[in-house]
């Protein structure tokens, strides 16, 4: 049973990722009326975070280009997961961003609980 729950968090982390790239896209989206901003926003705000994820983050760091552990990761992950929080709070979804981030948190606080960061 504790290895089906541990599955289910990792999948959980793995959603909470994609979570992040749709808060952010959708933040860009809104940003303005005018799509010269708009577009430019709504795309590079993702790919900005895909990069900074692919270097550092990837994989729980196992594929990232320049692995991070410890604090290090910890701060990537909370600076990571609270772009996307900070992102629908700047959207006006005050209730998705707190969501969001206390789902995080608490996948966070399970994976250094059952050790799988």
């Amino acid at each position: 049973m504790l290895t089906l729950a541990k599955h289910a968090n990792a999948a959980l982390m793995f959603f909470l990722e994609l979570g992040v790239l749709v808060s952010v896209g959708y933040w860009g989206f809104t940003v303005s009326a005018n799509w010269a901003v708009k577009l430019p926003a709504g795309l590079g705000g993702p790919a900005l975070f895909i990069a900074a994820w692919a270097l550092f983050g990837a994989g729980g760091g196992a594929n990232a280009t320049f692995p991070l552990t410890g604090l290090a990761r910890a701060a990537l992950e909370i600076l990571w997961f609270g772009g996307g929080a900070l992102a629908l709070y700047a959207s006006g979804l005050t209730t998705s961003a707190a969501v969001f981030f206390a789902v995080f948190v608490v996948n966070a606080l399970l994976r250094v609980l059952w050790k799988q960061v």
